[in-house]
């Protein structure tokens, strides 16, 4: 009987042991993107290329300044391909006033356009199910969400930042 225990109990902690040591690999790997996106941010500044931050981006493209969580703040755009990549601490989750939900990954990556962002990847919205969000368009006071299907928002909703709240997987 001893020996089945010593056996569950081993076995229950490598589980227990094998989840932490994965835990914070992940926040290794955050941490890591975190701190390449502010080395980026730095060099830039350094260079003279002082980049806008990601919200007054957001305003130029007639998109709202909050479809990002508060805490991303580094980004890269490379405005030949139009292409934009969005650095976030750690995989979270956003809710917004109008009750939907943003699930965004570490990094977000999609082609800013006049009123759209589009070919997204890194976000997902609820929708019964987790589904992955690949464009948002702006008209007007109407945020269009794919996601699968084309899902109308209003604007108003997305028009303050808001924190994100971290969840355990993408």
């Amino acid at each position: 009987m001893d020996q089945i225990l010593n056996k569950v109990g081993s076995y229950w902690l490598g589980q227990k042991a094998n989840k932490e040591i994965n835990s914070v690999g992940d926040d290794i790997n955050s941490l890591s993107t975190s701190i390449e996106g502010g080395a980026k941010w730095l060099v830039n500044k350094i260079k003279g290329k002082m980049q806008k931050p990601l919200p007054e981006l957001l305003k130029e493209c007639n998109l709202p300044v909050g479809i990002f969580p508060r805490d991303a703040t580094n980004y890269e755009f490379n405005e030949e391909t139009r292409k934009l990549t969005v650095f976030i601490p750690a995989i979270c989750e956003v809710g917004y006033k109008d009750s939907s939900v943003l699930r965004f990954f570490t990094t977000v990556t999609g082609y800013l356009e006049k009123g759209k962002l589009a070919d997204i990847e890194g976000m997902k919205t609820k929708v019964m199910i987790w589904v992955k969000v690949t464009c948002i368009t702006a008209d007007g006071s109407k945020l269009y969400v794919t996601a699968g299907m084309k899902k109308t928002r209003n604007r108003e909703a997305y028009e303050v930042s808001r924190d994100g709240v971290s969840v355990d997987k993408f």
